[in-house]
């Protein structure tokens, strides 16, 4: 049996890692929300799906 030796070799799944801080901000914004459901739009907005459009467009 093998067993991972101690300290620093943890690997970091950076695309995980990310998906998860979004999911969170998901979760902080429904948690505040008043509505029993964000709408499609504050979902964009939580994402920040606009500013990455617009990133990639180039304006």
């Amino acid at each position: 049996m093998r067993v991972a030796p101690v300290g620093g070799t943890a690997v970091q799944d950076h695309v995980a890692l990310a998906e998860i801080e979004l999911c969170g901000e998901l979760i902080i914004a429904a948690s505040a929300a008043g509505e029993d459901r964000l709408s499609l739009e504050s979902i964009d907005e939580v994402l920040k799906v606009a500013e990455e459009r617009a990133d990639a467009s180039g304006y």
